[in-house]
């Protein structure tokens, strides 16, 4: 296994077009899309079911849309062996690329914080969002990224260990109930209140293992062996993660639940984000159909900008904006409120991939 220092300076088609499909569908929530068409077909039960699966389970099971988040979390580890390497490379100095490392733990953990403030339009100090857990799980995935990988992977297990561990010595007889576990009682000791979904701060200890998990993926992928191999590892690391993961929550022992990170729930996903990966390498970089990924690249190249954009501003006031103009020229034509509802959804995350594709043409990216 190469080191980082002498990893090869190489960008990954592949892994540009996973990060986009995923901030684009984060877009296409906050755009309203996906309830634009449950709405659409409200009494075919083929549609309600395929668009529940655009919503989060509400405890004990998986949809597909639990997976976005350790997602984005397992790509960000994914990329940090490509982008400390080029820095290494620019800066030369190890404490530089520390102190940068820092810096952006920093920024995300204000930003997550601050979204919060602005949502409630209030100060207020709650440490659910996603930006904030990434602030954790990328320091501590930077301080082990040159370790081997079995240090990486026995750290893994180790935090999925202790987190479980936490939840069952806290109530042996009943250590997931929502509202009621580990991760709650912490929550009401950090910032004396519950989320309203049950999610918990302390999942940023399990989800660490995304990052980490990430990151060993990366460097197997920027590592001299055939590329055939380097899909065989990746394939067979996801279907034991999801044969561990599903085993756990069918054996009763430990559930799925996304919304405390159980260790089942990290595996399972974990398995999906490294088989999608695989798929994505052996498809855009190996097979080299990579035509198609453009239009999902340009928003992945602006991923914490268009986060910030959509969440912000997309999902009301540039949502609000588009209504305006969208009920004003299609209602008077007599279009039904439902496709009136699906067209604004289409619009607003029309005119967000534009900004997006803006910002990609005048090679204006934000970076922190």
């Amino acid at each position: 296994m190469t080191s980082l220092q002498e990893a090869n300076d190489k960008r990954l088609v592949s892994l540009d077009a996973y990060r986009g499909i995923t901030m684009f569908l984060l877009v296409g929530e906050s755009a309203r899309l996906y309830g634009a068409f449950e709405g659409l077909f409200p009494d075919a039960s083929f549609w309600q079911m395929t668009f529940t699966q655009f919503t989060h389970h509400p405890w004990n099971g998986l949809r597909f849309w639990d997976l976005i988040q350790p997602f984005f979390m397992f790509i960000v580890g994914v990329a940090m062996p490509f982008s400390l390497n080029k820095r290494l490379e620019k800066q030369g100095d190890m404490s530089e690329v520390t102190r940068h490392i820092l810096k952006r733990c920093c920024l995300l953990f204000l930003f997550g914080t601050g979204l919060h403030c602005l949502r409630s339009e209030t100060l207020v100090f709650e440490l659910w969002n996603v930006l904030t857990q990434l602030s954790f799980t990328i320091l501590l995935t930077y301080f082990l990224i040159n370790q081997p990988l079995k240090i990486q992977l026995s750290v893994s297990i180790a935090l999925l260990l202790i987190t479980e561990l936490l939840y069952r010595l806290f109530d042996p007889s009943a250590p997931f109930v929502k509202g009621e576990n580990f991760g709650s009682y912490i929550d009401l000791i950090l910032m004396g209140k519950l989320s309203g979904g049950g999610w918990v701060a302390i999942n940023c200890l399990p989800t660490a293992a995304h990052t980490l998990w990430g990151a060993m993926c990366g460097k197997i992928l920027l590592s001299s062996r055939d590329n055939n191999l380097k899909i065989k590892y990746l394939v067979w690391a996801g279907l034991i993660g999801l044969a561990f993961g599903y085993a756990l929550d069918w054996s009763g022992i430990t559930p799925i639940i996304k919304r405390i990170c159980t260790s089942s729930f990290v595996l399972a996903s974990g398995g999906w984000a490294i088989l999608v990966l695989a798929f994505f390498f052996w498809l855009i970089d190996v097979k080299k159909v990579n035509q198609w990924p453009f239009m999902f690249i340009v928003v992945g190249m602006n991923s914490i900008f268009i986060y910030l954009f959509a969440n912000l501003l997309g999902h009301n006031w540039l949502y609000d904006a588009v209504r305006v103009f969208n009920y004003g020229f299609l209602e008077p034509l007599g279009f039904p409120e439902n496709v009136l509802v699906l067209l604004n959804g289409v619009f607003t995350l029309a005119i967000m991939w534009y900004l997006c594709y803006f910002l990609y043409k005048k090679k204006l990216f934000f970076r922190i």
